[in-house]
């Protein structure tokens, strides 16, 4: 989960100095939409390779993944070679986060399970705090390369820490991986992607992704071992929690994207300011998270998660106000640290209810199909962003490599007039950008109010999962 988070807040940290060095910043959403991509992709994937053959090896091959990916990014010579790069290392990171959280469902039951997740958001706390000091001293220091380094070793500790002291029993039978499925997903992902991202031609790809979509479904009704078992989305807490979810991480991942990028260009903040700026949602969620699965045996699910929406939906809404130019940063990352409480309120509960409303043999598809709904709207909303960002520079005819200048050491050598010129260009689209976080935040916290009353077993009781009233 460290492995995770680091790669968060690190790199989100050091990406605008990235686009100033290789240039591109046109391209600038498809280094997180290309990770965040085939992260999604894969989700559902080692998911049901989890309930398969185990937790152990599927993570394993996950982290391996990862680290190359990672230090192919540390090599990348262009925006395009980072695009690329970034796809394999999101092809490792569709293993690591949900086959934690997978791990966890095993190993605890309902009430353990909602005080280790406070724990865990702990682990996001510690690296809410130093990812974006680590980030902005490597940038400064080193280079923004090194930001892909630093995985290695934390990624090879990772490995050791499974082999050594995670044992699992599994029963070995014959399967039959659901290929079809698989490749028409990925399809319908892409697809999906294409058409959010690309105004002219996405009307073309739009009717491609219904069509892969309609086929997958299709396939899954008949796979003998779905991908995805349709039979789960027909429990209310499944459907409402992956909608749910789907909205929350578009809310989370668009913020953790474009307020760095905010700070570093209209701003003129250094990498350090660009990475502080998002660290205290790195600080609040692990806060209510861990607040959360204390309250949760006594307050339940509904109460918490429409809480914590309705508190994510006022610091969305305060942050498209906020952003202006000459913003105060420390008046932003207040709004962050509310904006990371909402998020934490929200989530733990979220995942809690899914993992225990299914047996052990659906855990690890259910997990990742939360997971892969949020992920999914991140992606979308990453990329029909990034997309309005494109438009509004290309409106306010600013040409694409004087904007990348803004974000290197060549931004003091520019006029002051085209300086302001490139600025007044990048706070239209960001304009555009927030208030569209806020639309959705708002979004999350309408969906969320059809989260069913669910009963939690009391402690010591022979079944202590949960059970819908």
């Amino acid at each position: 989960m460290f492995l995770a988070a680091m790669e968060m807040t690190v790199v989100s940290t050091a990406m605008p100095t990235a686009v100033g060095d290789l240039g591109g910043i046109h391209l600038y959403a498809w280094v997180f939409a290309a990770y965040m991509l085939t992260a999604t992709v894969t989700l559902p994937i080692y998911g049901k390779l989890a309930d398969l053959y185990g937790r152990k090896p599927v993570m394993l091959a996950g982290i391996a993944l990862f680290l190359g990916g990672s230090f192919l990014c540390g090599h990348a010579g262009s925006m395009y070679t980072l695009i690329v790069f970034r796809a394999i290392q999101g092809l490792g990171a569709g293993a690591i986060q949900p086959i934690a959280m997978t791990i966890v469902g095993d190993l605890f039951d309902v009430h353990q399970r909602a005080r280790i997740q406070g724990i865990l958001g702990a682990v996001w706390g510690l690296a809410g705090l130093i990812g974006p000091i680590l980030g902005g001293a490597i940038v400064h220091w080193l280079s923004w390369r090194w930001v892909f380094y630093v995985n290695i070793p934390l990624g090879l500790g990772c490995a050791a820490a499974l082999i050594l002291a995670y044992h699992e029993k599994v029963e070995r039978r014959d399967h039959r991986l659901d290929v079809a499925g698989a490749a028409l997903l990925s399809i319908t992902v892409v697809l999906a992607l294409l058409a959010a991202r690309s105004r002219e031609e996405g009307l073309g790809f739009l009717p491609a992704a219904a069509v892969a979509l309609a086929l997958f479904l299709w396939a899954e009704r008949r796979a003998e071992e779905p991908l995805f078992p349709l039979d789960l989305f027909s429990r209310r807490v499944m459907a409402v929690a992956s909608a749910t979810g789907a909205l929350v991480g578009a809310a989370m991942i668009s913020v953790v994207t474009f307020v760095p990028l905010y700070v570093q260009s209209v701003l003129a903040g250094s990498p350090t300011d660009a990475g502080t700026a998002i660290a205290p949602i790195a600080i609040g969620w692990p806060i209510s998270s861990t607040l959360a699965g204390r309250l949760l045996p006594r307050t339940g699910y509904k109460a918490l998660i429409r809480g914590g929406l309705a508190l994510t939906f006022c610091a969305a809404l305060g942050l498209s106000f906020l952003l202006r130019p000459g913003a105060d940063l420390w008046s932003l990352r207040l709004a962050m640290f509310f904006y990371g409480l909402g998020l934490g309120f929200a989530n733990t509960p979220l995942i809690i209810a899914v993992q225990s409303s299914v047996p052990w043999k659906q855990r690890g598809v259910a997990t990742a199909s939360t997971m892969f709904s949020r992920s999914i709207g991140g992606t979308l909303a990453v990329g029909v962003l990034g997309g309005v960002l494109a438009a509004a520079l290309s409106a306010g005819g600013a040409p694409p490599g004087a904007v990348d200048k803004l974000l290197g050491p060549e931004r003091s050598l520019l006029p002051a007039a085209l300086v302001r010129s490139l600025s007044g260009a990048l706070q239209g689209g960001m304009e555009g950008i927030f208030q569209a976080v806020a639309i959705i935040a708002f979004a999350g916290f309408a969906v969320s109010l059809l989260f069913p009353a669910i009963r939690i077993a009391p402690r010591g009781s022979s079944n202590t999962d949960e059970a819908p009233t």
